[in-house]
């Protein structure tokens, strides 16, 4: 019985691979998954890294407001679930007819994305030693120019593994963009081929999805130790 089951299975998972109609949904699935997960990452790390220039900014009257502000935004967006995000973002703040429920996963996604991006960054450039900004300060250079040509440059080398670590949850976290309307991703795509009226089945297209979600984070996960290996070598030079 187990030996006709995975028999069957893999008849199932042959016959989505070599349909063409199975193969369009999939790959359709595959680009929006990439689409909405790069804008995402994107619109992440340009408002983590503001936030987290913020939030290491010296306590005075006025970075006051805005620390306060990104306090408040991180720990929020942090302690909440993403669903429930991305549910307010679709059915509340972007609740307009017409408006592409895709916009509004690439907003939602950024903006969750950016909490976390912004405590790596934060934790990235506090980790630089402060006799580079002692120096540039000696020297006769801005604060600002310091940290924008200096502090920060060296500070992103030691946040890439971990913002590849978020760019590859945000990946994993895509997954439940169909969960506010017709969207087409991978996930969305495996449930379509496996309905009633498609394959009539739900566990091969599931795990054809799955294979290409850990395709794509395997190939993050070596894109990450790639640019790992040649910033150790820049740094030796």
């Amino acid at each position: 019985m187990q030996n006709y089951i995975l028999a069957n299975l893999f008849t199932q998972i042959g016959k989505i691979f070599s349909t063409q109609k199975y193969m369009k949904y999939v790959w359709r699935g595959l680009w929006n998954t990439l689409y909405i997960s790069v804008c995402a990452a994107v619109i992440g790390l340009f408002i983590g890294t503001i936030v987290a220039i913020i939030k290491i900014q010296p306590k005075t009257k006025a970075w006051t407001v805005p620390k306060i502000i990104c306090e408040a935004y991180t720990t929020v967006i942090r302690g909440t679930p993403m669903a429930l995000q991305l549910f307010i973002m679709a059915f509340a703040v972007f609740a307009i007819r017409g408006f592409p429920l895709a916009v509004t996963a690439i907003i939602a996604f950024g903006i969750n994305s950016g909490a976390y991006v912004s405590e790596n960054i934060r934790a990235g450039i506090l980790s630089v030693d402060k006799g580079q900004t002692e120096a540039g300060r000696a020297l006769g250079v801005s604060g600002g120019f310091t940290m924008m040509r200096i502090v920060i440059p060296q500070g992103m080398k030691n946040v890439i593994p971990s913002v590849g670590n978020e760019l590859i949850a945000l990946i994993k976290e895509t997954s439940i963009v169909s969960m506010v309307g017709t969207v087409y991703d991978l996930t969305y795509v495996s449930k379509l081929i496996g309905a009633p009226n498609e394959l009539a089945t739900y566990l091969a297209p599931m795990l054809v999805s799955a294979a290409f979600y850990l395709l794509i984070v395997y190939a993050l996960t070596l894109a990450i130790k790639l640019i790992e290996r040649r910033l150790r070598k820049s740094e030796k030079r």
